[in-house]
């Protein structure tokens, strides 16, 4: 009778520590504990799968049974190796958690552990995927993981040790598993090979290597699966991708070289015709995005051997790949990966998988109609620059300001004349400073503004204190700062040795003294006066009239308005009744108006939409 046929990742599956390829540190750390009999009750194996952690704990397993030991050798002869080498749950206990993992599973396995091994010295519980067991199983096996009897050790394995409890993990000897590098996966393919009579090349080797993901059993797997076709002819690069159901690196090429050219005429039947020989949709753009990461690490990377070891590139067609990654920047490649990244997620959700994947084709041959990064920032410096030049025009500003002149007011009508004296006072409110000046002509509106010189006056006077405080308003920079002080605060005193502040309210008061608003006055006084650290007193006062406005515009060129003509006695107290009844129906105070950051801003806030009296 034939002898029945093993997989290679069974048949060659490391059954000594030098066997175990690519985890050096770990083999080197048991080694040592197996020579110096420091063997711990309970270890942890972490990693991704296939890299050798069942086998390792297997391994440890045979070393401390073997009838020769404890030895980094076992016979594999004797019968506690035979059991472990054959699954034959004797002294040597694998469970897996995925399906044994209740409370009542644990338990089971809490009531053997009192029994004596019998064919070797210790009894081992592998727990393999121990991630999976339940929070109950968990805390059933932490006093007995924690102090287990003398001759009894866990070894747990798991793919995901974040999903495992603190507390088993303190109870444990924790070993992190790699994954395997492409060249240790290669070297130990060869062996294989030969041993096996495949005729593959090498190229096919690395791309076998560099597809598993760093898994060695993922590496057997896919070269048992190939080695069928390996009887009559060498196997090649072309036929891994062919199993593995992956485009050509020259079709893929192909591909890229129409987007480049932007020709969309030929890449949408090029991209039917890979659809048509069996290609999903996902399947292509996901092979478009490794393609086009291989690009950037080309562009990026002048080292051919680190290259060839990172991508899909070999020797043959470096040249084409490089040659080819110079036509796009490094911006543009992770645009267009973004780009086919969410295609990937359309194609996923949809019924219509083909369509999206047309779409795809033709966005991605127009990706230089794309905004990029870089154009952004270009335009920015270009904006830049004209701000530093002034050399712009902002076509919200008017070009001409004309005089709007009101028809004259009719006294005889009491209700027209209050409505018509509220306009008066709402404008005067907006106002920081009573204007009068006629039509303005058009002339070209400066951003830039003239820094008020101080000059010290020869006798003080409430005109000269007024003029001192509004050249310091204008030199606050912050535009709320300076609509504070210039609606709440009125000037008491200004010289070189104090500075007066009065505020109507305690709780002006208690802002101007503290935080930004004080830092915004102080650095104005000193702005201006040119005096460092200025005396600045902030008080309450009753005594003073705060109904007045003592604030000036950013700049004096403004236009103001014409005075008031007079009015009769009657109509005055009209205006008072009107505006005292408006107070008693709002219960609140008008709005004030923020002083505008330009003279644009000034303009369009004063004169658009309102009428002059």
């Amino acid at each position: 009778m034939e002898n029945k046929y093993i997989p290679l990742y069974r048949k060659y599956r490391p059954q000594t520590f030098h066997d175990l390829i690519g985890q050096e540190n770990i083999v080197h750390a048991l080694s040592n504990a197996i020579e110096l009999n420091r063997i711990a009750h309970a270890y942890l194996l972490c990693g991704p799968r296939g890299t050798g952690k069942t086998s390792s704990a297997r391994i440890l397993a045979k070393s401390l049974n073997c009838k020769e030991g404890p030895t980094l050798t076992p016979c594999g002869k004797c019968p506690a190796c035979l059991d472990i080498m054959n699954s034959v749950p004797v002294d040597v206990i694998e469970i897996d958690a995925a399906s044994n993992r209740s409370v009542e599973d644990t338990q089971a396995i809490l009531e053997k552990i009192q029994y004596v091994p019998v064919n070797g010295r210790y009894k081992i519980y592998v727990i393999d995927e121990v991630h999976m067991l339940s929070n109950h199983a968990f805390n059933a096996l932490l006093k007995t993981l924690e102090e287990p009897p003398e001759n009894v050790i866990f070894i747990l394995a798991t793919t995901e040790p974040h999903k495992v409890l603190e507390t088993i993990i303190s109870r444990c000897q924790r070993f992190d598993f790699r994954r395997i590098t492409t060249d240790d996966i290669v070297k130990r393919l060869e062996y294989i090979s030969s041993r096996e009579n495949i005729n593959i090349s090498k190229e096919a080797l690395y791309s076998i290597a560099k597809n598993s993901q760093g898994g060695m059993r993922d590496a057997l797997a896919l070269l048992d699966q190939i080695s069928v076709l390996g009887v009559n002819k060498q196997i090649q690069v072309e036929d891994i991708n062919e199993i593995l159901g992956k485009i050509s690196y020259d079709t893929l090429f192909e591909i890229t070289q129409y987007i480049i050219e932007s020709d969309c005429a030929k890449s949408v039947p090029l991209i039917d015709k890979i659809y048509s020989k069996g290609n999903e949709p996902v399947q292509i753009v996901s092979n478009l995005i490794q393609y086009f990461r291989d690009l950037m690490i080309v562009k990026n990377c002048s080292d051919k051997e680190l290259v060839f070891s990172l991508t899909q590139i070999n020797e043959s067609n470096y040249e084409k790949t490089k040659q080819q990654s110079d036509s796009f920047t490094v911006s543009e490649i992770i645009q267009i990966i973004d780009r086919l990244s969410y295609y990937v997620t359309q194609i996923k959700d949809t019924t219509n998988k083909y369509l999206w994947l047309e779409l795809c084709i033709i966005d991605l041959t127009n990706y230089k109609n794309l905004p990029s990064v870089e154009n952004l920032l270009k335009r920015i410096e270009e904006l830049e620059q004209k701000l530093a030049s002034g050399d712009f025009k902002l076509s919200s500003v008017p070009q001409k300001v004309e005089q709007i002149v009101k028809p004259p007011m009719q006294p005889s009508v009491q209700n027209k004349t209050a409505i018509q004296e509220s306009k008066k006072e709402n404008i005067l409110q907006t106002q920081p400073q009573t204007i009068e000046t006629p039509a303005v002509e058009s002339k070209p509106i400066s951003l830039e503004q003239e820094e008020p010189t101080y000059t010290k006056p020869q006798n003080t006077s409430d005109g000269d204190i007024h003029s001192l405080w509004v050249s310091i308003i204008q030199s606050i920079e912050s535009p709320p700062n300076r609509a504070f002080y210039s609606n709440l605060a009125r000037p008491v005193e200004i010289s070189e040795n104090k500075i007066v502040i009065a505020f109507s309210k305690e709780m002006f008061v208690k802002q101007a003294k503290e935080g930004p608003k004080h830092q915004a006055i102080v650095d104005a006084v000193s702005k201006y006066m040119n005096i460092k650290n200025p005396n600045i007193e902030i008080i309450t006062s009753d005594n003073i009239d705060f109904s007045k406005k003592t604030a000036a515009p950013m700049s004096n060129s403004l236009p103001k308005v014409p005075e008031e003509p007079s009015v009769s006695k009657q109509e005055e107290e009209d205006y008072h009744a009107f505006m005292e009844q408006k107070k008693e129906e709002q219960q609140q105070p008008p709005k004030r108006a923020m002083e505008a950051s330009t003279q644009a801003e000034m303009i369009k806030e004063l004169f658009d939409g309102k009428y002059i009296d």
